[in-house]
Formats: structure tokens, sequence, C-alpha cells
């Protein structure tokens, strides 16, 4: 005993892990940008605080862009096997960080409420007390959303590269704890932010919870938390076991919470419904694609050999995912509600590209989840801009003849709807068939068949907004719309001209996706 102590204290017995910077340096960028950030809240005085904020997310996003962007054609492990930088986690590091560069300029956007931005003045405020309007009157804004809003993209970052339950596990709480705090500040309906924020909070704890007891299983078998190592310990201990399906269950829960999918998706329409709507398109986008990049690289690498096990119990997810998001978006009459429903029939769809477990499916589902992602963003930009005296209008009845008093807005956001829907011509009809034929070749064909059942019934909820908005004659003035600032305005355009080119043009994006279709293992 006294021998193995003074063994481990022996500084030339550590072994230390071996980093290369260059290969994370989109994580380090984007987690240094938070630091200063934060030390931009304590130096600065409140009224430079926003512009320095901006230009400081602004560099940042745009800076670990290009690094990944320098770093294409990276296939190799660091930091101890902990990471692995390669082409698929390149790919959705690099789609993670469009999302977020387009979500914060929406976030932003001051010009659209009269009283600031669309998140609350000082969040540690009673709603409604005299702290909360002597702030409001000031013009002051809760610039502390930028140091949580980039500390959550650098655990993204992390999240779709890791290559061991643990890190994992640590990049999974790094993203959701900052999201938890963001989503109770909104502006407006500060209540029901509140509470949406509290269910997000207990039923992501929860989920924590049910990812590391699975990793602890996992680990009972393995006797190693690294992927690599749990596919080896697989290979070698052939047959079922205990330990290891367990394992394999209370992981998928854990990652499926954050999808949305069904059973796990009942926190979904109410945050999405009281987050501020900014914030509630880059959870749509990006938090989406941060979680299925991690079931994607836990599915595909650790657990690729016991697919035949856990294959099953997710036919009948993805299938139910699918149903009960189109029927109860069939009910919805407030936008943001329907919008929530139609991302957990999505998150089913996108379960195909999974279940396929094949380079095509995996090429398939990063493509279809950055198309769709920036199609996201864009609607919830546009509903941020439909007012009623009441403040933001989502209510659906406020949306009747919007095609007659703001054309362009309507037209974008119908744009949005029909890629939803995979209408040709659009980024979701290309994403839609490009995941379909994935799922047929990997056998999943019943779900499939599913699949094209739901989104056949998905069209009546979207097309229905679409004649409300056009084909509806409003009674009295009809809505408002608000000239948006120029950052929102790109953000809005860039979503319409990506939408309408992975339409008509998407070879090129699906050769990108399709090289970087290969996990290192």
């Amino acid at each position: 005993m006294i021998s193995a102590l003074a063994a481990a204290a022996d500084p030339q017995s550590i072994q230390t892990a071996d980093i290369n910077y260059a290969q994370i340096a989109p994580i380090l960028i984007v987690f240094l940008a938070a630091l200063v950030s934060v030390l931009l809240e304590a130096l600065l005085r409140r009224p430079a605080r926003r512009q320095a904020q901006l230009t400081l997310v602004t560099v940042a996003l745009l800076a670990s862009l290009v690094t990944v962007f320098l770093l294409a054609g990276t296939n190799s492990l660091t930091a101890g096997g902990a990471l692995a930088i390669d082409a698929p986690g390149l790919f959705m590091q690099g789609s993670i960080l469009l999302l977020a560069l387009l979500a914060a300029f929406v976030m932003f956007e001051r010009r659209v409420d009269p009283a600031g931005d669309a998140f609350t003045a000082r969040a540690s405020a009673l709603p409604g007390s005299e702290d909360e309007q002597g702030f409001t009157r000031e013009g002051w804004l809760q610039t502390e959303i930028w140091p949580l809003f980039l500390f959550c993209v650098g655990g993204m970052l992390t999240f779709v590269v890791s290559n061991d339950l643990l890190t994992m596990f640590v990049a999974l709480e790094v993203m959701s704890l900052p999201l938890y705090l963001l989503v109770a500040m909104s502006r407006r309906r500060r209540l029901l932010s509140q509470e949406a924020s509290l269910k997000y909070f207990l039923l992501g704890a929860f989920g924590s919870a049910f990812f590391l007891y699975g990793s602890a299983m996992t680990y009972g078998f393995a006797g190693t938390l690294g992927f690599g190592g749990i596919a080896s310990k697989m290979t070698a201990l052939a047959g079922p076991n205990g330990l290891l399906i367990t394992g394999i269950g209370l992981i998928a829960v854990g990652l499926l919470f954050k999808l949305g999918a069904v059973p796990f998706h009942q926190w979904v329409p109410d945050v999405y419904q009281g987050a501020p709507t900014p914030l509630t398109g880059f959870m749509a986008a990006a938090v989406k694609l941060a979680a299925f990049g991690a079931l994607l690289r836990i599915m595909y690498v650790a657990f690729g050999g016991a697919r035949w096990d856990w294959r099953p119990a997710f036919w009948i997810i993805a299938v139910l995912t699918m149903l009960v998001g189109v029927i109860l978006a069939l009910t919805q009459n407030d936008v943001k509600r329907m919008l929530a429903y139609s991302s957990i029939a999505h998150a089913g769809f996108l379960l195909i590209g999974v279940l396929a477990t094949n380079n095509t499916g995996l090429g398939g589902t990063m493509f279809y989840l950055l198309a769709y992602g920036v199609s996201t963003i864009g609607a919830f930009a546009l509903v941020a801009l439909v007012r009623d005296p009441a403040g933001e209008a989502t209510s659906l009845s406020s949306w009747v003849g919007l095609g007659r008093t703001s054309p362009l807005v309507a037209g974008a956001f119908a744009l949005f709807l029909l890629a939803f829907a995979g209408i040709p011509l659009t980024s979701g009809f290309t994403s839609k068939f490009y995941v379909f034929t994935a799922g047929i070749a990997g056998g999943a064909t019943p779900v499939v068949i599913f699949a094209v059942i739901a989104s056949a019934i998905a069209v009546f909820f979207y097309g229905r907004v679409i004649v409300l908005m056009f084909f509806t004659k409003p009674k009295g003035e009809g809505p408002s719309v608000v000239v948006p600032s120029t950052m929102t305005a790109i953000s809005i355009g860039f979503a319409v001209a990506f939408t309408v080119l992975l339409g008509v043009v998407p070879q090129a994006m699906l050769d990108v996706a399709e090289k970087a279709s290969t996990f290192i293992r």
C-alpha cells in the first residue's frame, strides 16, 4: 500500500495527456471569448457593454469558424483520446458555429421591441417589480446573456467531438446549464418564461442523471469510458450483456431528451413558447444539431456492434416521435408551439439517419441538421417581427392577412414552412430524400413509410398557416410587422437564400456531407 501511494505521488509516474492545441482551437477560441466576455461585464460601464459584446461574439464565432475550415482533412484523436477531431466532428462544429452566428445576429436585435431587446432588463428582479421597471426605463440591457451564450456554444463544440463518456457528460452540462438560465430571461411574459426554465432545468437534470448512470453501467461492462475501448470490449465479449444493454438504454434516454424525442418530449412546447423567441430559434437549431451529433457518434462508434440490440427500440421511438409531433401540431393555435411540435416531428425524421447505421445515413443526417437549422433560425426570427399592441403576436389568429400587410415576411415564412414540409425545390425536400434513401438502404423501410405518412400529415398544419396569411381576410387592420435591424435582416436573408439553394442546387453541400461521413475509430 505504501509503495503504491509513493509511486502515485511520484511526478515521473504521472502520464500527461498529449493535447494538440491546434486541433482543438475552435473550442479554445470560443471558451476564451466566453471568459473575456465575463471580464467585459465586470470591467466596462453598462452603456458600453453591448457594443463590446457584439464585437467579441462576432469575431470569436467567425475566427472559430475559419479555424474549422483550416482543420479540414484532420483525422486524429487528441487530449488522451477524449476528443476525436475527424470529418463528421468538423462538419458539425462548422454547422454549429454558423447557426450560432445567425442566432446571435437575431439576439442582438433592438429595433423590434421598443423597450430594448427580447431579454429582460434585469433577470434577478421580480417580474413587474419597481426594480425591473427602473432598469427598463433606463434602457439597460441584460448583456450577461453573452457569456452564457458563448459557454453554451463551447459546450456544443465539445459535445460533438467527445470520444469518451466522461467528456461527453461534461460537455452536455456546459451546454445545458447556460440554456436553463437564458430560457428564464424573456422580457415579455416573464412568469411563463421562468416556468419554462424551471421545467427545462428539472427535466434536464433527470436526463443528465440517466446519462451518467448509463455511463456507469457501460463502464462496469467495458472497464473504460472511451468509445474505442467500449467497441473493442463488445467485439471481445460477443453476446448479450445486461450491463451493456442497460447502459445503452440509459445513455440513449439522456440524449433523446435533448432531441425532444417521444416520450421525452414534454418540455419542448412549453420551453419553446416561454423562452425569448431568438433564443428559441437557437435552441431548436443548434441544440438539436449538437445532440444528434453526440448520438450519432456514440451509436456508430461505441455501440455500433450492438446495433441489433438498440435498433428495434429506436424504430418504435422514431415512429412515435414523428406521429406525435405532426398530430399534436395540428391542434396548436400558437405559432411557437406549432413549430415546437414540428421540431419534435423532425427529430423523428432525423432518427432514421441514426437507424440507417451507414455512411449515407450519417452524411444525410448532417446535411438535414444544417438545412433544418438554418431554416428554423430564419422562421423564429420572422416570428419575432410580427407584433400586436401587447407585443409579440404568436397566436395564429394574429397572423391572418399577413400576406396583405407584409408580403415579404409572409412569403419568407411560407418558404420556411414549405421547407419543413419537404416540398420540392426547398432544402427540406433534399434533406428528407437523402435521409429516407439512407434508411431504406439500412433496412429501416417500415420506418420510412411512416415518415412519408407523417410528412403528408404535416402538410396540413403548415398549409393552414399559409392559407391564414394569404387567403384569409383579417378582421380589422390585420397584423403589423416591425422592420428589423440590418443584422436580423442578414440572418433572415441568408436563411432564405440557403433554403432555396439547397433545394435547387444541393449537390455541392451533399458532396461535402458525403465526404465527411466517416467517424474515426
